[in-house]
């Protein structure tokens, strides 16, 4: 395995613990408050949360193909993440 394909696969464990830690998170908070809450109302089906583990989850098998499909990946949810997510503050 080459270094930079040993780098992705690494990184996308890495992120795929981070987006796995974050949908437990959310799991916990909605069972804490309750499914009827305004917070779990506010959440709603988690999209970004179940894709961000997609996504991550295919980046990590295309590291063993092409690291540049997997760096274009990471990049692709990051991108996601950075877009504002108003959910919360319209519930709130």
């Amino acid at each position: 395995m080459s270094k930079g394909r040993l780098e992705a696969f690494s990184d996308g464990v890495i992120l795929w613990m981070s987006a796995m830690a974050y949908y437990i998170l959310v799991r916990a908070l909605i069972s804490h408050h309750g499914k009827d809450s305004v917070l779990a109302n506010a959440i709603g089906n988690d999209f970004k949360g179940r894709v961000s583990l997609v996504i991550y989850s295919a980046a990590i098998v295309f590291a063993f193909v092409n690291s540049g499909i997997s760096l274009a990946l990471y990049i692709f949810v990051a991108i996601m993440w950075l877009t504002p997510d108003t959910r919360i503050e319209k519930n709130l």
